[in-house]
């Protein structure tokens, strides 16, 4: 038997491929997507190109957090942003695309861009 993925959603990696408050990188739909696990084990995607360098290495950043926020800081210029919502901490008139994630049966996949409220 065939297992379908949910409609609109990629399936990128096992959800364990992805160490603790790393990243992987990923390409959806044609568009680099950084994958990331929190220290909690919670999975979030958002852009992988880091809009300060136009470089596509936000996979690579540190994973951390700032308050309750989980945030990844760029490896380039160090800017941190939301894991949650894409959003600069550093600059508020910047924001990567995130999108949605499930994990179904160990396996992370990744769904359409969330829509900016």
């Amino acid at each position: 038997m065939i297992e379908l993925a949910p409609v609109g959603r990629t399936a990128v990696c096992a959800v364990h491929a992805i160490p603790l408050e790393r990243g992987v990188a990923a390409l959806v739909d044609g568009v680099a997507v950084a994958v990331f696990r929190t220290h909690a084990g919670e999975v979030l995607a958002i852009g992988d190109v880091d809009p300060f360098s136009g470089a596509s290495v936000l996979s690579r950043g540190i994973v951390g957090s700032r308050g309750d926020v989980p945030v990844v800081s760029s490896p380039m210029y160090k800017q941190a942003f939301d894991l949650r919502t894409g959003q600069c901490l550093d600059d508020p008139s910047v924001r990567v695309t995130s999108y949605d994630v499930a994990v179904d049966d160990g396996v992370v996949r990744v769904g359409p861009a969330r829509e900016v409220v």
